[in-house]
């Protein structure tokens, strides 16, 4: 999996950076299919110093799509997390079932 982490409007600390990719690589768990993510932090002063964390995940013919806002950026890239892990299981469960059908159809002609 190739994962890219960008910073907007401020300087990320290696910290942060390696946190966001171990939090990215947790998703592996759910599928294996992931070739690509991009995780965007983005700082908002203005409004109330938010913290933004946008995550793309690049699965075989989609892109999951997940956003989480937060005053820290920890909680923000989890949130992000969270809900592209529940469209990744979404997306595995609808795989697995188009494949079902092909075996059942597959059996039914034998």
């Amino acid at each position: 999996m190739n994962i890219k982490v960008t910073s907007r409007h401020f300087k990320a600390h290696d910290a942060l950076n390696e946190y966001a990719m171990q939090a990215v690589e947790g998703l592996a768990h759910y599928y294996d299919g992931i070739t690509r993510a991009d995780v965007v932090l983005v700082f908002e002063k203005v409004r109330k110093s938010t913290k933004i964390a946008e995550l793309s995940v690049k699965v075989y013919k989609e892109v999951l799509t997940g956003i989480g806002k937060s005053t820290e950026f920890e909680k923000a890239v989890d949130a992000a997390v969270d809900k592209v892990r529940v469209q990744l299981t979404k997306y595995k469960e609808k795989m697995h079932k188009k494949d079902r059908e092909k075996v059942r159809t597959m059996r039914a002609k034998e």
